[in-house]
């Protein structure tokens, strides 16, 4: 029988903030949503493509051309006064052999993003889970680890067969059927609440949250008998107002949602946004101290409802 495979752009095998005890993280490319905050960048698209990091490049010190020469469509080129080298993205996006990565000796230009087969991932996850420890597992987040559909549902029902603990990070912008069928194979949830406001929500995101607002909702109310935590990236100026936040606690309240996750905004994945060349929106917004978070809790905590604020949490 064929396997599915499918396109994962890294794979982590000591991650103890992403469900419970130590887990095995596995990243899939593709993302239906477009965050301008967000920290891995790589995974939006599905598909294989190049990074630049000009930190290993030694083409100013040591006069290294070979990319250049490598590109079979001239996409690369040097500064007119010596500098660097810089690359055109729009014609990058249409190659798919990406001679360059393969032509640089220095790991500057790198390929990101690797075709893998149900077999060799569920490999990994059994070689790894003997450092797991009784409570740890998979958790698979991307990108949108459901975008990749035949993939996930493939991986996650041999996960069970295996006795695996999954756990899932989601937007849940995806399909409510199909939501709901994954759903089935996984213990444990991140789903993101970004903005109650659809609108709001589209401007920072790319898209609306009523389809996610109404996934939430949809598994609730469907039962699965999994542990869901809401996670929250705090944006300063965007999401952080108090009408948001109670609106937010009160949307959890009536659903009868019992956890929140509060995520201080960070600008860790700046240097990926470059790699990719693309301008960061938030390169100009400082990170957000945990301990101004604590006014947010409280209007969760009032609600009954649990708020655990950066990484000091539970699970």
């Amino acid at each position: 029988m064929k396997e599915n495979k499918g396109l994962v752009f890294d794979i982590q095998s000591y991650s103890v903030h992403d469900g419970p005890g130590c887990r095995t993280l596995v990243f899939l490319s593709g993302c239906p949503l477009r965050c301008q905050w967000c920290a891995n960048p790589e995974g939006w698209e599905y598909r294989r493509r190049p990074m630049l990091r000009m930190s290993k490049c030694v083409h100013l010190s040591q006069g290294c051309t070979r990319c250049l020469r490598a590109c079979p469509f001239e996409a690369i080129s040097r500064y007119s006064d010596g500098t660097g080298i810089m690359i055109n993205w729009t014609i990058c996006a249409s190659c798919e052999t990406m001679e360059c990565t393969e032509a640089c000796l220095h790991e500057a230009l790198v390929v990101c993003g690797k075709w893998i087969s149900e077999s060799e991932l569920m490999r990994i996850l059994n070689r790894d889970r003997n450092f797991w420890g009784a409570r740890g597992g998979v958790t698979f987040s991307g990108g949108e680890p459901f975008l990749q559909r035949d993939f996930i549902l493939a991986v996650l029902k041999k996960c069970k067969e295996a006795y695996i603990h999954t756990a899932v990070e989601t937007t849940a912008y995806t399909d409510r059927d199909f939501l709901l069928q994954a759903m089935k194979y996984i213990d444990f949830a991140f789903i993101d609440i970004k903005h109650m406001d659809p609108e709001r929500h589209k401007e920072k995101t790319g898209v609306t949250n009523e389809i996610i607002l109404a996934n939430i909702v949809a598994l609730v109310t469907s039962h699965w008998p999994g542990r869901l935590v809401i996670r929250m990236p705090v944006i300063e100026g965007f999401n952080d107002s108090e009408d948001n936040i109670i609106a937010t606690a009160d949307f959890m309240k009536k659903v009868g949602l019992k956890e929140i996750n509060l995520l201080p905004f960070h600008r860790l994945g700046e240097s990926k946004w470059r790699q990719l060349g693309m301008d960061y929106p938030y390169s100009e917004k400082e990170g957000i101290p945990e301990e101004v978070l604590g006014p947010l809790q409280d209007i969760f905590l009032e609600r009954d409802i649990l708020c655990y604020v950066g990484h000091d949490t539970p699970f």
